[in-house]
């Protein structure tokens, strides 16, 4: 999601220029073309024997492009793609942008079914998708805003005490927090959705009863989808979560080990994305009334499709 309108006004004065250059360089080029053509007319023959008209190719069809709703073909056959992602320049005002800032992870990790389309499923991630998916959440503000907010419980309850107090130790616990925040993502959204095959979206339902929403977004901590938009258990979050704690267990000073402790914090993690899965699931209505743009409002209608797609 990012900021590009601040050069808008000179990348307009730059087209304008570069409208001036190419209108300057076809004159030259009409010009040249028009003394070439005179030439040959003077020195061709008065009666040139007509040549016999040879048959004109096709024209080339451009290649057709993964636009959002648009039926393509990857790897797993026919699919849809999703909508385009709302980037900042579409919030209006600056508070819309600041929440913007902060929201845009929740529609990064959403999508759902092509219900217009039966029978299709949306275009899976391929490797280098995860990779790039996994990169773009380590570096959002939200990730850095939780592991500031993170970091500030952990000091009140001076969570590894070998850290101390004051600004040191808070900005301590802010490194640590944020390695927690990183390491997680790449377990979840990269490392085990590659290794299993798995799709690490939340797939949003968009439709229907407000509690069979509800639970449709608890579901998702057990139920997932594969690469080819199959149901399938969930290894990522909780192979993920399992990883995560076991690994943070070697750089926080302080952690309490065994079974009882991690399987707690399993826990809490996993209720906590439950919780952003409801965001998720619920965000087109909260959009609405905040007035914000939302991914699904750029998906193209079954009527607006290409035709024959």
């Amino acid at each position: 999601m990012r900021a590009r309108g601040v050069f808008r006004g000179g990348g307009n004065l730059l087209v304008s220029m570069g409208h001036a250059s190419l209108l300057t360089s076809g004159l030259f080029l009409a010009s040249g073309l028009a003394g070439s053509a005179a030439a040959r007319a003077q020195d061709a023959p008065p009666n040139p024997e007509p040549r016999p008209a040879q048959p004109q190719p096709f024209p080339q069809q451009p290649a057709q492009t993964g636009l959002p709703g648009q039926v393509v073909l990857n790897s797993n056959g026919q699919c849809v793609q999703p909508p385009p992602m709302v980037e900042l320049k579409d919030y209006n005002g600056p508070l819309h942008k600041v929440v913007g800032t902060f929201t845009q992870k929740l529609d990064r990790l959403s999508v759902h079914d092509p219900h217009y389309k039966p029978g299709l499923i949306l275009c899976s991630l391929e490797v280098k998708d995860k990779f790039f998916l996994f990169l773009r959440d380590s570096v959002d503000p939200e990730t850095f805003l939780a592991a500031g907010f993170n970091a500030g419980i952990s000091q009140a309850k001076n969570d590894d005490p070998s850290f101390g107090q004051g600004g040191t130790g808070y900005g301590k616990r802010v490194g640590v927090s944020y390695i927690d925040q990183v390491q997680f993502r790449f377990f979840k959204e990269f490392a085990y959705p590659t290794l299993f095959s798995e799709d690490p979206r939340y797939y949003r339902l968009g439709q229907g009863a407000k509690k069979q929403r509800f639970l449709h977004a608890v579901r998702h901590a057990v139920v997932a989808y594969n690469d080819h938009g199959e149901p399938m258990f969930n290894f990522s979050e909780w192979m993920g979560e399992i990883s995560g704690v076991s690994l943070a267990n070697l750089y926080h000073p302080g952690a309490q080990r065994g079974f009882g402790h991690a399987a707690q914090n399993v826990a809490i993690d996993v209720a906590s994305d439950i919780g952003y899965d409801e965001l998720r699931e619920f965000w087109p209505e909260i959009a609405r009334k905040m007035h914000l743009p939302f991914r699904d409002e750029n998906e193209t209608q079954p009527d607006a499709l290409p035709a024959g797609r």
